[in-house]
């Protein structure tokens, strides 16, 4: 799409700069922060017994963790090394050795007291196993079996009524488009991966908004840019190794804005320990904090178009790129008026943010010639998501942040290639290089020479949804299979999660270690296959990193600790391909990663070059260095939207408080501690604002109850610098308070926020009986209706 290429990893400043110190104690003795050695060192000892490959993986392979793109010690943002504990952290995984016989097949109740935490530490999975209703225990079984009983059942089901899943732990390009060809060739498109709880509504409100559903920029943008705005993104958490670009970003001048309910400390300060100025004393990131309501997102990018348009009245041109408009931007009128007739009272009072402190925002962003906007979770996890970001590029647009150096829009994955997922088709909505629309489902038929189902799939939530069907509903859904995932720590309502799994005839956990999900039982039979990591995969493997980079990761000899019946995921799907449909097995048929890597190449256009990657080492960026470069945009006048709406009624009753959840010491759903590093929190502390404390007359460390109709929590009060009216707590603990059923209204994102109420937990207590949360026994009131 872009004629501009990527330069490459630049240089950093060497010059130190006392003015950004977090610290005159050198590395951040008494200060609650990260202990990156000593964390580091234990993590060697967990390894020691397959150092070697642990070495080899961290500097040959392409990381398996956040979506930064890493591949050895490098990337191709800054020169240097580059060193990161999340990484790290995940370095077992792939290290581990099978879990003993004697641990792996006892009584299943015996497994069932541990925690995914706990799972995860047994080692990994040695080879398949099965289930049955009724046993007490996992038992051995080959391969042939395993996939005998997987594709028979296939053989007599409704495609409709069967479903794959694919979550993002170190998942391949190769696997998720494998997993997306074999799905249709056996007839479902009942197809989702990770992305749809967390970046789905990026993806569709930047298609409608400019045409592309990734980055349009790189990471190289934010250091020199004028002003890098984080809306609902903890990168420094989420992305550790993004603070280094944050470093450099800030010698460089750049001014770095914050929004977020929470004032996050790590994206305050931070010790980035591959630089040696910071790792001695830290490194100021953020120069501000807007601290908005949770679901205020929108309410406050309206306060700042509004403070614009005031501009415009006075002088034109003081803060919309009119000419960047007239060229390349279609609504502008439209939006005008849309933001015009909104008052700064319902503004200030939607966003929890002041009028002078808005302004104060917009009028720093009209004065910055170059902007990168840059987002996350926070503005994802909500019903009206794909909202929240149009109006980010609704800002972006009108000060002509577009396409150019120093410029874009950047939804900052979290999860190595999951950006690839959807490019490969793993996806309900979409196939390799396109929508799931007519024009493209007849050239990939064309590429994969059979038909395609025409039927709209359904997304992860809706199918999980489906196994609580009545029987003879045609899309009752009877047979689960997942590539990784732990429904039980992700989604919405877990005891719903966990009813429907266990009311599946057939459950298939492909994954390289168990988690609580894999110990529930089914109907007929749970089925567990080993798979290869990234590292093992035959032929190497391709990820897709937030910047569009596609990353080889050569395959890595030398694993002491080597699984011996573990198969590569794509060719697992090959052969289940092979044992439904035997007669057309060689429509969907690989022999060799490179095969696949061909295919992709033709199947989606923009990846037409990564059949040259095959070493370590080598990278392809797709669409050039900016997308929509110039201000020309992929849609069908080659023209940006703006996209007018009304800002959202929170509908946040008298009492009530809205609830954030965060992750802390943990990737994704996998804990790795039980206090964050940045503010100590515990796994069942909740972060209280000091004013609603004390209304609340709640003290520091007191037992509290957050609760709602959905549930209940139980944890400790931590007085914290929390929005007013919001309460923090950790995910996955908070996903009881989450009611099912709830998505996002165009990518089906389910919803994650919720209000709930809080008391004291010995006033709660005192007081349960009589609360509305615990339904009534008829017979034991008083006066029965």
């Amino acid at each position: 799409m872009g004629k501009t290429l990527h330069p490459g990893p630049m240089s950093k400043t060497k010059r130190w700069d006392p003015s950004l110190w977090a610290s005159p104690v050198p590395f951040g003795l008494t200060k609650v922060k990260p202990r990156h050695i000593r964390d580091t060192a234990k993590i060697a000892w967990d390894n020691k017994d397959n150092l070697n490959y642990a070495k080899n993986i961290i500097t040959k392979g392409v990381c398996d963790g956040c979506a930064l793109g890493v591949g050895g010690l490098q990337d191709q943002t800054l020169k240097g090394p580059h060193m990161c504990t999340t990484r790290f952290n995940v370095l077992r995984l792939n290290t581990a050795p099978p879990i003993k016989p004697e641990i792996l097949h006892q009584d299943i109740d015996g497994l069932r007291k541990l925690s995914s935490r706990e799972l995860r530490e047994l080692g990994r999975i040695p080879y398949p196993m099965m289930r049955r209703k009724g046993d007490r225990k996992f038992i051995r079984i080959s391969w042939d079996e395993a996939m005998d009983k997987i594709a028979e059942k296939m053989k007599v089901l409704n495609p409709k009524q069967y479903a794959f899943y694919l979550t993002s732990r170190g998942i391949t390009n190769e696997s998720y488009y494998t997993a997306a060809k074999v799905s249709r060739f056996l007839g479902t498109n009942n197809i989702d991966n990770a992305s749809r709880i967390c970046h789905s509504p990026s993806k569709t409100a930047m298609k409608r908004s400019v045409g592309v559903g990734a980055s349009t920029c790189n990471y190289q943008d934010w250091m020199g840019t004028d002003v890098l705005v984080f809306w609902g993104s903890v990168a420094a958490n989420s992305s550790p190794v993004s603070t280094k670009y944050m470093m450099e970003a800030k010698k460089r001048g750049t001014k770095i804005i914050v929004i977020n309910p929470y004032k996050e400390p790590s994206m305050e300060k931070y010790w980035v320990p591959s630089v040696t100025e910071s790792a001695l004393f830290g490194t100021k990131i953020a120069d501000d904090f807007y601290e908005v309501n949770i679901g205020g997102d929108i309410a406050m990018m309206h306060g700042i178009m509004k403070r614009w348009f005031e501009m415009e009245k006075d002088q034109k041109g003081s803060a919309i790129n009119h000419e960047f408009v007239r060229a390349h931007v279609n609504n502008y009128e439209e939006l005008k008026d849309t933001v015009d007739r909104q008052s700064w009272q319902e503004i200030e009072k939607s966003s929890g943010i002041g009028r002078a402190r808005i302004s104060e925002l917009a009028e720093l962003m009209a004065k910055s010639q170059n902007g990168v906007m840059v987002w996350a979770l926070g503005l994802t996890m909500h019903k009206h998501a794909t909202d929240n970001i149009s109006q980010v590029c609704n800002l972006s647009l009108l000060r002509g942040w577009l396409g150019r150096k120093y410029n874009g829009l950047m939804p900052l994955r979290g999860h190595s290639s999951v950006q690839g997922s959807g490019e490969m088709g793993a996806d309900p909505f979409v196939l390799p290089g396109g929508d799931y629309d007519e024009a493209n489902r007849e050239r990939i038929e064309k590429v994969w020479n059979f038909k395609l189902p025409e039927w709209p799939g359904d997304s992860v939530g809706i199918t999980i949804e489906n196994a609580m069907l009545p029987e003879d509903n045609e899309r009752k859904l009877k047979l689960y299979y997942m590539s990784g995932g732990n429904f039980l720590e992700t989604m919405p309502d877990p005891d719903f999660v966990a009813e429907a799994l266990s009311s599946l005839e057939i459950r298939v956990h492909q994954d390289i270690i168990l988690n609580t999900s894999t110990l529930l039982d089914a109907e007929e039979t749970v089925i567990v296959l080993p798979a290869k990591t990234r590292y093992e995969q035959d032929g190497g493997g391709l990820s897709t990193s937030t910047e569009r980079m596609i990353y080889f990761s050569p395959e890595i000899e030398g694993n002491r600790n080597r699984i011996k019946e573990a198969r590569s995921e794509w060719q697992i799907y090959v052969d289940l391909a092979r044992r439904v449909k035997p007669d057309d097995a060689h429509l969907a048929e690989f022999n060799s990663g490179q095969e696949i890597r061909e295919e992709i190449a033709k199947a989606n256009p923009q990846y037409d070059g990564v059949q040259h990657l095959k070493k370590s080492g080598d990278v392809y960026q797709y669409g050039g260095a900016w997308l929509c470069e110039d201000g020309i945009c992929p849609t069908p006048d080659g023209r940006a939207n703006l996209i007018s709406i009304d800002i959202p009624d929170n509908n946040r009753k008298a009492g009530e408080f809205k609830l954030l959840m965060r992750r802390g010491k943990q990737f994704n759903s996998m804990v790795y501690g039980d206090n964050d590093a940045f503010n100590e929190m515990g796994r069942y502390d909740a972060l209280i604002n000091e004013k609603d404390a004390k209304d609340q007359g709640i003290q520091e460390g007191e037992p509290i109850v957050i609760y709602n109709v959905n549930g209940v929590f139980q944890g400790f009060a931590r007085i914290a610098d929390i929005k007013a009216g919001n309460i923090g707590i950790q995910f996955p603990e908070g996903n009881y308070l989450v009611p099912k059923g709830i998505y996002e209204n165009f990518a089906e994102m389910p919803d994650y926020t919720v209000d709930v109420k809080l008391e004291k937990a010995d006033h709660f207590n005192a007081n349960k009986d009589r609360q509305y949360y615990e339904k009534p026994v008829a017979d034991l009131e008083d006066n029965p209706n």
